[in-house]
């Protein structure tokens, strides 16, 4: 996958704008922030119940 640079996000940006307006963009920021954070909390779940699988073999 090539590297985005500064034109690539900003042209990305812009089109975030013009589809979801100014006024969603906080509110969306939330809902993307809220789901990486249960992403992680799942992930780490699944991390521990390996290690306890792991000590009781």
């Amino acid at each position: 996958m090539p590297h985005l640079g500064v034109p690539e996000l900003l042209i990305i940006l812009l089109i975030i704008i013009i589809v979801f307006g100014v006024g969603k963009l906080p509110e969306l920021g939330g809902a993307l922030g809220r789901s990486i954070r249960e992403f992680r909390k799942a992930t780490s779940g699944l991390d521990e119940e390996e290690k306890e699988k792991e000590k009781k073999d």
